[in-house]
């Protein structure tokens, strides 16, 4: 694993926990402002900051007004259910197929290593603004079956092309390193702004898996702001690009 771990104050691993739920910057960037609304409205402690390789090479001022390497965040948040809930996202992931190939690989060990009971990657699936659904996908048939018995509504004709991009890596790994895992989709218009599609995410996980999170109020602005900050212009060329020869969509 070429990844470095930088852990945040006295921890060394992540410790006991319920699920972890991951997303990168993608369609409407649904699922990185859920896990950003999960951060500003439920206590979300950062325990550890992973350094990837491929990123782009940008270093930012952190909270701390200290200059950081690109890197993901790792935060534990612990719910009004009693419940710690690990989310991991970051501003952006690599370009080359690559890299985003290793990436996929360099988390995945990382899971494993730490003993990560389930893996959510939380996505956008650009529709019409008509349709507003949520659903899951799984990548091993115990853990559909799992998820049915839980109420969940499991898709298994969709994304009907695939999936490219290292959410959807994460995503299908999880039986190569004997863990859970699975794509948690929003129907979204896109990148104009769809506030309500990350809304929608976090309610139908905090329903499917008895969270106890905090959700943000319809039509939150903050919602709204950050939807507003980050949405995606240049990356859409990337989309465009590696979706050319596919019917897949690009998480």
């Amino acid at each position: 694993m070429t990844m470095r771990i930088e852990w945040r104050g006295p921890r060394t691993t992540i410790g006991e926990h319920h699920v972890l739920m991951v997303a990168f910057p993608g369609v409407g960037n649904v699922g990185k402002v859920a896990i950003e609304s999960i951060w500003k409205l439920n206590d979300a402690q950062e325990i550890a900051r992973l350094h990837p390789s491929g990123l782009p090479p940008l270093a930012t001022l952190d909270d701390d007004g200290l200059l950081s390497p690109p890197h993901l965040s790792l935060r534990l948040t612990t719910t009004e259910a009693g419940l710690n809930v690990l989310t991991l996202t970051g501003p952006s992931q690599p370009n080359e197929p690559s890299a985003q190939s290793q990436m996929a690989l360099d988390l995945m060990e990382f899971f494993q290593q730490e003993k990560v009971r389930e893996v959510l990657v939380l996505t956008g699936m650009m529709d019409e603004p008509n349709r507003k659904e949520t659903f899951m996908v799984a990548s091993s048939s115990s853990h559909r079956i799992d998820l049915e018995g839980r109420g969940v509504d499991v898709r298994r004709d969709e994304p009907k092309g695939g999936a490219i991009g290292v959410s959807a890596l994460l995503a299908s790994m999880g039986p190569l390193f004997g863990m859970p895992s699975s794509c948690v989709i929003t129907t979204t218009v896109g990148s104009s702004g769809d506030i309500l599609a990350s809304q929608r995410l976090i309610e139908h996980l905090n329903r499917w898996y008895n969270l106890g999170l905090s959700v943000p109020n319809e039509g939150n602005e903050w919602l709204k702001r950050r939807l507003e900050n980050i949405a995606p212009s240049k990356g859409e060329d990337l989309v465009a690009e590696l979706s050319a020869s596919h019917d897949a969509f690009y998480m």
